[in-house]
């Protein structure tokens, strides 16, 4: 049983004068039970708590440390530039230099506009389009997660499926009314909402891969639907790759699918760590944008230095190296391999989603394709298991709606102890 005494007392503490005793809702433990874990550091694949205790990282800073925490570059870069002032107000070559990477990363991205985080990307990524278009309602999937402005929390993933949230006070009537909603994967469902509000739908808001209800991959046709008929109606169709953003490929699952979105939202990768996002796309869409149009969007601390020079240099490293994600992916395979040759060994209910390097465990007799079938697995297993795993040094999300993120620095010993991990736990079970 690891020692967690000082967790246990900084989180006692933390509640004396934080919401929950934490920043971000799931981190509080609530959905698995437990005091969460208080990090003092992290070096390439591994955590380490304010107890001492060592842990395989799976969660990655959900998703930007994709070449592991601590990496070298990027921290040498952020020295440097910090040394010359942490913020403007003013422009910088650097933002410059940032968006010309992503545009020759990404495929269908002609402007693009930074802002601090995947939340503030994904509402204004809405804002234009309805600027564009004319029309106020949007159509989102039930168990995607976009951010916690207030449309994206109708019947959204991540927290708020952890915390079974299903309306969400602050969030007004005439909100709800212009949010449409459908099961993810339910491409009958998506024609159906746009006949009924046809001429009245400004945007389609989609996790091209879903990393907000476990991992959920989109079944054949899906989206090649949902283009159609965005074509067929003038919606604009937005990617939210604040996920899939440069973890899935250079160009992220645009490039991974074959399919272009008309908007695309970054955050996690695009930032190294830092508190960063981005929205850009077609350039006849993204005109509307403030100083080009009357669509207003602005932030004090959009393109800061410190985050740009981060995001810039992991993304370079990325572009020049594209070997890197062959890398990753061929671990992300070996480690399901392994976890399904355990599980099978098991022999109770299990699958197992994957794509890339991302990957979840449902506890389900059937396959998780939406949140329903997500909602619907054994999760009062999966933490336990959590627990199990976190006793034998593997951190996983603590919640089974959250897809896991590997991390280039893992090692095959990491994953071969994250193997075994797994069988100790599964039998403790």
């Amino acid at each position: 049983m690891n020692n967690i005494s000082i967790s246990k007392q900084l989180f006692a503490r933390a509640q004396e004068s934080i919401p929950g005793g934490v920043n971000s809702p799931v981190r509080a433990f609530k959905s698995v039970g437990g005091t969460p874990l208080f990090i003092r550091r992290a070096k390439g694949a591994h955590l380490f708590d304010v107890d001492d205790n060592q842990y395989i990282d799976y969660i990655a800073s959900w998703g930007p440390m994709i070449l592991g925490h601590a990496y070298e570059p990027v921290v040498k870069a952020i020295q440097e530039y910090a040394a010359y002032s942490t913020s403007y107000g003013a422009p910088t070559e650097l933002e410059i230099k940032m968006a010309e990477l992503i545009r020759s990363m990404v495929p269908n991205v002609d402007l693009i506009r930074m802002v601090s985080s995947g939340t503030e990307a994904c509402m204004s990524a809405i804002r234009v389009a309805r600027g564009y278009t004319g029309r106020n309602k949007i159509l989102k999937f039930e168990g995607c997660y976009h951010g916690h402005a207030d449309s994206f929390l109708v019947k959204a993933g991540s927290g708020v499926a952890t915390f079974n949230i299903q309306a969400v006070p602050g969030v007004t009537a005439g909100v709800s009314a212009d949010t449409l909603t459908c099961a993810y994967n339910d491409l009958d469902a998506v024609k159906q909402l746009a006949a009924a509000h046809k001429g009245e739908i400004a945007a389609i808001i989609v996790e091209p891969v879903a990393g907000n209800m476990g991992c959920i991959l989109p079944q054949p046709g899906f989206l090649e639907g949902i283009r159609q008929i965005c074509d067929e109606d003038g919606i604009v169709f937005i990617f939210d790759e604040v996920m899939t953003g440069f973890r899935l490929s250079q160009g992220g699952a645009q490039q991974t699918l074959g399919i272009n979105a008309d908007l695309v939202t970054y955050g996690k990768v695009i930032g190294a760590g830092m508190p960063v996002g981005a929205f850009g796309g077609k350039k006849e869409i993204m005109q509307v944008v403030a100083p080009l149009g009357n669509v207003y969007q602005a932030g004090t601390l959009s393109g800061n230095p410190i985050a740009m020079i981060a995001g810039y240099t992991l993304l370079s490293e990325l572009r020049n190296n594209p070997s890197l994600y062959h890398e990753l992916d061929t671990k992300t395979a070996y480690l399901k391999d392994g976890l399904q040759n355990v599980l099978d060994n098991w022999g109770q209910p299990f699958v197992i989603n994957h794509f890339g390097s991302m990957i979840s465990i449902h506890f389900s007799e059937k396959p998780v394709t939406d949140f329903a079938s997500a909602a619907a697995a054994n999760n009062a297993r999966f933490s336990s298991f959590f627990h199990a795993m976190l006793q034998h040094g593997v951190y996983l999300p603590p919640s089974a709606f959250e897809s896991w993120f590997l991390n280039n620095a893992l090692s095959y010993e990491d994953l071969d102890k994250t193997i075994e991990a797994a069988r100790q736990s599964l039998a403790g079970l």
